[in-house]
């Protein structure tokens, strides 16, 4: 959406298309993300990354790897 915006496009317009409502938008724009969403994305990656280099592993497998530190 900013790089809609720098080529003059309104924000009302950019968010209207994928049905987004202006005030989350600029409170992402003020703060993109928390130290806490970071980790769960962190979290997400490793066990994505789990899964996709042995699909063996099942549900209680992969919580257990994400439950134990690195």
């Amino acid at each position: 959406m900013s790089e809609l915006a720098a080529e003059g496009i309104p924000v009302v317009v950019t968010c209207r298309v994928p049905k987004l409502a202006r005030q989350p938008y600029y409170r992402w724009l003020a703060d993109p993300s928390t130290p806490g969403e970071l980790e769960r994305a962190h979290r997400a990656n490793a066990l994505f990354d789990a899964y996709r280099d042995d699909p063996e592993f099942g549900k209680r497998l992969l919580s257990t790897k994400l439950a134990t530190p690195a």
